[in-house]
């Protein structure tokens, strides 16, 4: 088939995240109005993986998340890093960032149970992780009220370059106290004042 390599390698060019290799089919069948074996598929993949591996390229398909996606190599972070340092905002906050913990080691979990092991109120920061892609809404637990429960994205694995969530830290390499994922969480979002709401705002970005 004439250039499926190159086709294969737009898709993964092209598309906001990792592209799995049922997608890449499809769309490809579509294109060339034919099925296309995926030991076809596999064969490009392997190709395009083993040409984006030489030295002459910064960065290589990887896979994540269940897909395929274009990611720099380990020799730039550090670079990447310096320029995202001088360029952009800080992402998440502390309080989003114990929040997020909270969810991906407790999924599926409803926003009663985050503030029961903060200790504050999570609104905030949870609506933050949903306007980010990072967490989604599971579906809603069984209890009183039946309350929605929280998980992580796909995005989540791909914002944080993993794979599954088999590839988080387990709970028990984290030392106590100072790793402990139920810190105290910043003041603003024990309040609801402007200034409050203006500080948490700024830090989000």
């Amino acid at each position: 088939m004439e250039k499926i390599n190159q086709h294969i390698e737009a898709l993964i060019f092209a598309t906001d995240g990792p592209v799995n290799r049922e997608e890449i089919q499809q769309c490809l069948e579509t294109v060339f109005e034919t099925s296309i074996a995926e030991d076809d598929i596999e064969k490009a993949i392997t190709s395009l993986k083993e040409k984006y591996s030489q030295d002459d390229f910064a960065f290589e398909i990887s896979e994540i998340a269940g897909g395929l996606s274009f990611l720099s190599k380990g020799a730039f972070y550090n670079t990447i890093a310096t320029h995202l340092k001088l360029t952009t905002r800080k992402r998440l906050s502390q309080a989003a960032m114990e929040t997020l913990s909270i969810i991906a080691y407790k999924q599926p979990i409803t926003k009663t149970d985050m503030e029961n092991i903060r200790g504050v109120s999570c609104d905030y920061s949870v609506q933050k992780l949903l306007e980010k892609e990072l967490v989604t809404i599971l579906g809603r637990s069984d209890g009183p009220g039946k309350p929605l429960l929280y998980g992580t994205s796909d995005k989540f694995m791909d914002y944080f370059g993993i794979h599954s969530l088999e590839e988080l830290p387990k709970l028990k390499d984290f030392k106590e106290p100072e790793n402990s994922i139920g810190e105290q969480a910043p003041i603003e979002e024990t309040t609801g004042s402007p200034e409050a709401e203006k500080t948490t705002t700024e830090d989000e970005g």
